[in-house]
């Protein structure tokens, strides 16, 4: 098993490029939008999922199991 910093240190890069590319997903909704308006606004249920998903990755004291919540969250129908 690895220890923190070996984790850290095999995908810090790996993720950080994830995370920008999800910025740059949500910039482009944004610029889609109409003028004056953002694409948070959209009624659209995977916009909704992907902020859900965003909030669980947040969560600073979890259990470890984030991957399994992502894929309920994500395979959940409504």
């Amino acid at each position: 098993m690895l220890t923190p910093a070996e984790v850290l240190n095999a995908y810090f890069l790996e993720t950080r490029c994830q995370l920008l590319e999800i910025g740059a997903t949500l910039d482009r909704l944004d610029r889609a939008a109409a003028p004056g308006t953002a694409a948070k606004g959209l009624a659209d249920e995977r916009l909704a999922k992907i902020y859900q998903s965003l909030a669980l990755l947040a969560e600073r004291e979890t259990t470890p199991d984030r991957a399994e919540r992502l894929l309920n969250l994500f395979s959940d129908p409504a």
